[in-house]
């Protein structure tokens, strides 16, 4: 397995994201961190992706100093990294994106949709060698990704304004092509048929041009989640990977027993992403099983019953039993609200409650280090 995560740099005195970080930083943490750490399409943003990991203890260990060096080394300019997935009121319109030729075809194919992508994500990797495998737990898996997402929200505010959403993220990304729940296949072949299809119509170059909310990685031998916004907590991120991995090995183990998960229409997995977006883990989801709305925190025990053997053989049984945690406590997005709603109670201005939002959300991305 191994985790991507996108950080958001932001300046130490103003709060505000750094448009313009100096190029010493990202040479820095080349230098300490090698091709684990990458420059991101807008300039304010940073990526980070672990080596290949055996298991979630080596994901741990990575994450700490990938973290840790990015925050140490931003320090030294007067910046910081923040682990959220929008920032709570920088403007869009005030950031760049990073002079690379890539970068610079892909502000020109999109236009408007790139100029507002001041948005951070986290992907997760595991392993799954065989390729028509790949897309039968891909089909069967595409379910469950907006329960992860629920866990992950961290992005409320936009432009300086509370978006009544849970993850305002997803509403900025799916502005893009090719995004959203991915498509159903009957095989790996018919895939790669659909991708060649679009290189040959010279719609992309590649597969990494498909932004699906997962998909079969085009470089690894890997299903790639992309749903979750970023976790602010490391232990949260943690818990969404070990769940992910988790919920793959359960539905690999049915597959072994000749069972597997319900394949529902695209529709009714849409219907629960939107709730995820909306509610994060406060509200219902729908279960397509019963034909009813049911408490996520119901949903979500019923998931970590399922994959409680998986956890166990996999060990990452203390990661996932941390979902408990995010429930009782709240998401990166929970919380953001309620230091925010706090301070204005408190008689603080809008612009002094965004900044004792950012400076929680400095001290939560290192705290667990």
């Amino acid at each position: 397995m191994g985790v991507e995560e996108e950080y958001l740099l932001v300046d130490l005195t103003t709060r505000d994201l750094a448009a313009n970080p100096p190029g010493d930083l990202l040479a820095e943490c080349e230098a300490r961190l090698g091709h684990r750490v990458t420059a991101e399409f807008m300039r304010s943003q940073i990526e980070v992706c672990t080596r290949v990991c055996a298991h979630i203890g080596e994901a741990r260990g990575e994450l700490q100093e990938l973290r840790g060096t990015v925050a140490e080394v931003a320090g030294q300019f007067g910046l910081a990294p923040i682990a959220a997935s929008t920032h709570p009121f920088a403007h869009w319109r005030a950031q760049s994106h990073t002079d690379k030729e890539r970068y610079a075809d892909l502000a020109n194919a999109l236009q408007a949709t790139a100029r507002r992508l001041l948005i951070s994500g986290m992907h997760v990797h595991v392993a799954v060698e065989d390729e028509d495998m790949r897309i039968d737990l891909m089909n069967q898996a595409t379910y469950f990704l907006p329960h992860l997402l629920a866990l992950s929200t961290s992005s409320p505010f936009w432009d300086g304004e509370n978006t009544g959403l849970m993850s305002y993220r997803l509403t900025v990304f799916d502005a893009l092509p090719r995004t959203g729940v991915p498509e159903r296949f009957d095989s790996f072949g018919e895939y790669e048929r659909l991708v060649n299809r679009l290189v040959g119509a010279g719609v992309i170059e590649d597969g990494t041009k498909i932004w699906w909310d997962m998909r079969p990685s085009a470089r690894y031998p890997t299903l790639e989640m992309r749903m979750t916004d970023i976790c602010t907590s490391l232990e949260d991120s943690l818990t969404v990977a070990a769940l992910y991995q988790c919920i793959l090995a359960m539905l690999y183990r049915l597959r072994n027993s000749n069972q597997r998960w319900r394949i529902y229409p695209l529709i009714c997995v849409e219907e629960n992403r939107w709730r995820a977006q909306r509610y994060g883990v406060t509200n219902t989801m729908v279960d397509f099983g019963l034909g009813e709305q049911v408490p996520y925190d119901e949903l979500l025990a019923e998931i970590m019953d399922m994959v409680a053997p998986d956890a166990e053989a996999l060990g990452c049984a203390v990661e996932v039993r941390h979902a408990r945690e995010i429930l009782a406590r709240g998401t990166s997005a929970q919380r953001q609200i309620k230091i925010y709603d706090q301070a204005l109670a408190g008689g603080a201005a809008k612009a002094d409650a965004f900044i004792q939002v950012v400076d929680w959300l400095i001290a939560e991305t290192v705290r667990d280090l």
